[in-house]
């Protein structure tokens, strides 16, 4: 019943939204949507305008009650690892750009009046001041000493209405063999990593000088890499979208040909409570059987279930290799009914499905009813990429990364590649 949920086409029941959603303000008539929206493809009645671009290699994105934006970039560019934004005209664009920050990375949050970011080992904020897009004054470290590897650093975060905040603390392993990645190597059991790497850890959001071992709390294990994450008001719970495991076939070529590497596993999404454990490296969800099975690292040939009997499932899973980097819950009015409440997912686009074409680099859309998944996912914005059929990422055009819900409603998109900042707009009649 699951698979055949994720298989059929979405229904477009309607979501209601949190009691707590207020009407939007309508967009300005004086935005200007790009040409053919700037190449990519939206639903009918949406439209896309170029906030920015070429701000450096744009991560995750906040957007303030005011309508400024704030960008975390990979790697600083000239004049720092934050882009600011601003538009003065009401055209949509933004006329001012500013930088600050020493320390590039990928999570981005206001709450309080504070700016949050996320560099790779640590969370800082920055107090804003009214009518200022910079802040004056440096940053606060509010954790630090978060260890640090080569694969999935990124540390990106989401906040409760309790006054936590939930840190993903990806492993930086594809299914923990040591040497990892290695033909026919088992996987290490217990797997180490998961004392301080895959899963999520929660802290005081509003403490300073925080800890990992001193502070931190181990929300959720047998997360591999959860760059996509989000607190969604509507049901009070977090929700996490996972990069699954990588290189069936090249690590295991006797039970599984590449097409299946290809394809397998999932990218999955979770609905997490405290304590919940989702199963890496352990386990694996395999999209075609609608179930987990054990890792071939584990004495899994593809079809055994054994210990991932007892490990938490996804609530929505999607291609292989799709990379999910950013989750949002869309709480606005400006988009049709059918939006509120539902989840929007931004891929990356994949390196690994050869082969068969690269594929993702698109945002999905997973309606929601009553704070369950609804229905098939939908394919929201599409034509990132460019080429096709696109063989590398290094030859996708744009890449999608970041989401952020705008004060009136709208929808910002950031791009890695280009540096190109997006806000899409609905021009139809919303239905209420």
């Amino acid at each position: 019943m699951f698979l055949a949920a994720l298989l059929l086409a979405a229904t477009g029941c309607e979501t209601e939204a949190p009691e707590s959603a207020a009407a939007d303000t309508p967009p300005s008539p004086a935005l200007a949507c790009a040409p053919e929206n700037d190449g990519i493809s939206l639903p009918e009645g949406f439209c896309a305008v170029v906030v920015a671009d070429s701000l450096g290699p744009a991560r995750h994105v906040a957007v303030e009650g005011d309508g400024d934006v704030y960008v975390m970039l990979r790697r600083p560019a000239a004049d720092g690892a934050i882009a600011a934004l601003r538009d003065t005209t009401g055209d949509g664009r933004a006329d001012v750009v500013a930088y600050f920050g020493e320390t590039g990375g990928t999570g981005i949050g206001l709450r309080g009046g504070y700016l949050y970011v996320a560099p790779d080992t640590m969370i800082l904020r920055y107090r804003l001041t009214d009518g200022d897009l910079r802040p004056a004054d440096p940053p606060e470290t509010v954790v630090s000493a978060f260890p640090r590897e080569r694969s999935h650093a990124a540390k990106p975060f989401a906040f409760d209405d309790a006054g936590w905040i939930y840190v993903n603390v990806g492993a930086p392993s594809n299914a923990c063999q040591d040497p990892d990645r290695q033909q026919g190597v088992p996987g290490r059991d217990p797997c180490p990593l998961l004392e301080h790497y895959g899963g999520v850890w929660r802290f005081r959001a509003d403490a300073l000088g925080q800890t990992p071992d001193r502070d931190g709390f181990r929300y959720a294990t047998g997360i591999r890499n959860g760059v996509a994450n989000a607190w969604n008001p509507g049901t009070d719970k977090l929700y996490v979208a996972q990069h699954g495991r990588d290189q069936l076939s090249q690590l295991w070529p006797d039970l599984y040909t590449d097409e299946q590497s290809a394809e397998l596993p999932a990218e999955e999404l979770f609905e997490v409570e405290e304590g919940d454990d989702f199963g890496w490296p352990y386990c694996y969800f395999d999209q075609q059987q609608g179930k987990k099975v054990l890792a071939p690292e584990y004495g899994g040939d593809g079809q055994q279930v054994g210990r991932c009997a007892d490990v938490e499932a996804p609530i929505a899973a999607f291609p292989g290799h799709w990379a999910p980097n950013d989750l949002l819950f869309y709480t606005g009015r400006q988009f049709p009914a059918r939006y509120r409440g539902g989840a929007f997912i931004a891929f990356h686009g994949s390196w690994n499905r050869a082969p068969l074409p690269q594929q993702g680099y698109n945002v999905v859309f997973v309606p929601f009813t009553d704070g369950k998944v609804s229905g098939a996912y939908e394919v929201f914005a599409d034509g990132f990429a460019g080429a096709d059929p696109l063989v590398s990422p290094g030859d996708a055009r744009y890449r999608p990364m970041g989401l952020a819900q705008g004060p009136d409603g709208s929808l910002y998109l950031t791009d890695s590649r280009q540096g190109r900042l997006w806000r899409v707009i609905y021009t139809g009649t919303t239905a209420e």
